[in-house]
């Protein structure tokens, strides 16, 4: 099944990148326009901008917390149309396609993770949504494009273990027993302590008749 990050943790992860990069960023803007609007038009744009895509981010997110998807619809296109390039925007394809998933219309989801991969901002979004891609595309029995997907993904710092263990489950559904294996052991080298389901990934290990890292062999 695919795993869904929270609006919390989407969030979350639009946080840590604009504190990283956010400056840059900034100054980059402020010199690209500066002479064409001067810091504080371009200042008053820019939020305003932002503040707009938050109300359509809001309004879309509680319209299908009360399971309005199709209204709310109408509030997601309205931010990929205005917004493109927005976080906002974002996260709120990869809300959609999560309420698409739940809807079982997955053919809808796939679209709009495709749409994230490309154009996702920050780019930690989109890699967010190459991973859920990757998933739905598997549970659709597209495993080749799923691990096309998985294997070309480029800067994934950060996700190493998810991808990892992506690239097992779609090992193992093709049949490649030592492959999936390698690549659980992978995820598991990749979590941090306290984070990710180490416990899951232990039990997919002990499955497939082999010990985790650190337990010696079986007899």
């Amino acid at each position: 099944m695919v795993e869904i990050y929270d609006p919390h943790e989407q969030g979350e992860v639009v946080k840590k990148w604009l504190r990283e990069n956010g400056s840059a960023i900034v100054m980059g803007l402020v010199i690209a326009f500066g002479g064409l609007f001067g810091f504080k038009q371009w200042h008053g744009w820019q939020e305003s901008n932002r503040q707009e895509a938050s109300a359509e981010f809001e309004v879309m997110s509680e319209l299908l917390t009360t399971g309005q998807l199709d209204a709310a619809m109408s509030n997601f296109q309205s931010l990929q149309d205005n917004y493109p390039a927005s976080p906002y925007t974002s996260m709120a394809a990869l809300q959609m396609a999560r309420a698409r998933l739940e809807s079982s219309q997955a053919d809808l989801a796939i679209g709009l993770y495709e749409f994230v991969v490309e154009n996702g901002y920050p780019k930690a979004l989109a890699v967010v949504a190459r991973e859920r891609l990757a998933r739905v595309l598997l549970d659709q029995g597209d495993s080749d494009r799923a691990l096309d997907l998985i294997q070309n993904a480029g800067d994934i710092s950060g996700f190493e273990s998810r991808f990892a263990e992506v690239r097992g489950d779609i090992y193992l559904d093709q049949g490649k027993t030592d492959e999936a294996i390698a690549a659980y052991r992978d995820a598991l080298d990749s979590l941090e302590a306290g984070e990710g389901d180490r416990a899951g990934l232990e039990l997919k290990l002990r499955t497939l008749g082999t010990d985790t890292p650190g337990n010696g062999s079986q007899s």
